[in-house]
């Protein structure tokens, strides 16, 4: 029987990096998808199959329709099956909460085209093969700013909030061949977030965060990638849910 196999978008660093590595560990073959610069990609891919993974690494971009239902045909190609989407791949702005001149139209729909309409596209295209396993399984990664009104910008937390809705709509169309989840990180550790927000303004971050959060710490790539493996390879009678990790920022401290 053919090992079981997982496609994570976004997985050339940060969450998806580490999505890929937890479950080439457990024994699962695994896709890893990047929609620019192969290097880092190839690098995790290596990772994987020195923990006894067969890889393939596909360029894609999940904004464009025609990449995602490419990939699909090249899952297909390769492995004949695929048991659990990570939607990991999205993008933001980084702009201050009140400057609201800060963010034009354009911005909304290049965030929404990859965090929401790429997400989609990504289920649309691989729900064929998914459906064909028991007990396959979609994991959106969301963010704890869809619910707090924090972040990096407006368009980025509106967007997490429409990957939430859009996550319990599919949970609904596509039970009960597939459950579709979602996890919202707080915030998590990443060159992405630090170059984002230029050092000082991520001392600063972390430094708040820690502040007032219930558990006073932030969050790994690793810690995010532990709950995409439950909801995907586990949670059998999960199916609907944001699952929210931030180290308890939303109930803050006591």
């Amino acid at each position: 029987m053919s090992k079981k196999v997982c496609v994570v978008t976004g997985s050339s660093s940060g969450i998806g990096a580490s999505t890929a590595r937890l479950y080439a560990s457990r024994g699962w073959d695994v896709v890893v998808n990047f929609s620019r610069d192969p290097a880092p990609a190839e690098a995790v891919a290596a990772e994987c199959r020195a923990l006894g993974a067969e890889v393939l690494v596909v360029k894609a971009d999940v904004a464009v329709n025609e990449d995602c239902v490419r990939l699909a045909a090249e899952v297909q190609a390769r492995f004949g099956r695929a048991d659990v989407l990570v939607n990991n791949a999205g993008t933001t702005k980084f702009v201050g909460l009140k400057d609201l001149d800060g963010l034009e139209a354009e911005d909304f729909h290049r965030i929404y085209s990859v965090n929401v309409v790429g997400a989609y596209q990504m289920i649309r295209a691989l729900a064929p093969l998914l459906k064909q396993n028991p007990g396959a399984g979609i994991v959106n990664i969301s963010s704890v700013a869809s619910m707090m009104g924090v972040g990096s910008s407006i368009a980025y937390m509106a967007s997490k909030g429409a990957l939430n809705a859009m996550t319990v709509g599919l949970a609904r169309a596509l039970g009960p061949e597939i459950r579709v989840n979602a996890v919202a990180p707080g915030l998590v550790e990443t060159p992405w977030l630090q170059n984002g927000l230029g050092e000082a303004r991520y001392a600063a971050s972390v430094q708040g965060y820690k502040a007032r959060a219930a558990l006073e710490s932030v969050l790994s790539p690793e810690d995010v990638a532990d709950a995409a493996w439950w909801l995907g390879a586990g949670a059998a009678k999960t199916t609907g849910e944001v699952l929210l990790v931030d180290a308890g920022l939303r109930i803050t401290k006591a």
